[in-house]
């Protein structure tokens, strides 16, 4: 194990899957050179170059839609909206499209498009960048869900994003990301979407969390 935050093992993650899977890129606002909004990028341009990390214009609507022609056409790429709610303006990509075309197309094309996006308030973003929307992904059929609450969690559940063959909104609440806990540091330890992590046995009370569908 190692201690590390947050935001240190979403890169982990990332820097590990894109070292296994050269098909795996990352698209979004500020990512590259700017390290990202809350710097989960930071390095990536330097060690995989433009071609894999892409600063994008700021348009989310395109941002996604890039990706989703992308996991069609085989690559597995990683979209960062700057946070949450950016992703209305990209709502019919990632509903109509994104969690769609499998099942449009009778399962002949996938979508492995991981979406991360922030979400939450308690960082002085103010109202337009402080929603909490998984509920409302959730009902969409098509798309897996994810909501890590450690830092083991955020890098265990975007390696099982990025390897997914489904299209995958990953949603990281701001306040955790300086959080710090115990990292595997194996690059093979992957979670397992709808498996319960059980944090502490007892008889009386049962308390359940999502993390992830």
């Amino acid at each position: 194990m190692a201690v590390m935050r947050y935001r240190e093992a979403l890169n982990q993650a990332l820097r590990e899957e894109m070292r296994r899977d050269e098909r795996v890129l990352l698209l979004g606002e500020d990512i590259g050179v700017f390290n990202g909004a809350f710097k989960v990028t930071a390095g990536l341009l330097d060690e995989f170059g433009e071609k894999r990390v892409r600063d994008t214009p700021i348009s989310e609507n395109t941002i996604v839609g890039m990706g989703v022609g992308a996991a069609m056409s085989g690559l597995r790429p990683v979209v960062e909206l700057m946070t949450i709610n950016f992703s209305l303006l990209a709502m019919d990509q990632i509903v109509n499209h994104a969690a769609h075309i499998r099942y449009m197309f009778g399962g002949q094309p996938r979508v492995p498009l991981v979406i991360r996006m922030p979400q939450g308030a308690g960082h002085q973003l103010g109202p337009t960048h402080s929603h909490s929307f998984e509920a409302l992904y959730l009902h969409v059929p098509g798309l897996l869900v994810a909501v890590p609450s450690t830092p083991a969690d955020a890098k265990g559940l975007l390696k099982a994003a990025i390897r997914d063959d489904n299209p995958v909104v990953f949603i990281e609440h701001e306040y955790l990301y300086g959080q710090r806990g115990d990292v595997p540091e194996d690059g093979e330890v992957v979670a397992r979407f709808g498996e319960a992590a059980v944090r502490r046995e007892g008889d009386d009370v049962t308390i359940v969390g999502m993390t992830a569908r």
